[in-house]
């Protein structure tokens, strides 16, 4: 018989396999519609307007 700590071991492991599966799969989906691409463009314009030139 498993003890109950064995037990609760597993499903932790089980769910974060389970979240590191999501995070991956919406990171890919973020790099498929090319979000990287606007973060940098966002993140060069509040530059430029922090050191006063955008």
């Amino acid at each position: 018989m498993k003890s109950a700590l064995e037990t609760r071991e597993k499903r932790l492991a089980a769910l974060r396999s389970g979240v590191l599966g999501l995070a991956l799969a919406l990171m890919g989906m973020g790099l498929m519609r090319q979000e990287h691409r606007e973060v940098l463009q966002k993140a060069v314009r509040i530059c430029l307007e922090c050191i006063g030139i955008g």
